[in-house]
């Protein structure tokens, strides 16, 4: 279980899904929810350290923000909040 109490530590703006997006997580019987909550509290996911710190430095200088999840049946879900933090998507890597 993650702590989703934590302050969020930036904005998400527009919240959006790609249609490949959408039906992975209907296929694996969750929703956005959970990966957004981890997103925004500085739970980046299946990133290497180096990526992590990037994002670190992301949030600070106001850069885009990607974390990486594995869903139940090992499809890899990502989330990119956009450098001017207008809108965050859930998508694909097959959808970038």
């Amino acid at each position: 279980m993650h702590d989703t109490t934590m302050k969020p530590l930036f904005p998400l703006g527009q919240l959006v899904a790609t249609p490949g997006a959408l039906a992975a997580l209907e296929e694996n019987g969750t929703g956005c929810t959970e990966f957004l909550e981890r997103h925004v509290a500085g739970d980046f996911g299946d990133l290497c350290e180096e990526d992590k710190q990037a994002n670190v430095e992301a949030i600070e200088q106001g850069l885009r923000i990607l974390s990486a999840y594995k869903l139940p049946d090992g499809q890899r879900l990502w989330l990119i909040t956009e450098a001017d933090r207008s809108s965050s998507c859930c998508l694909l890597p097959s959808e970038y």
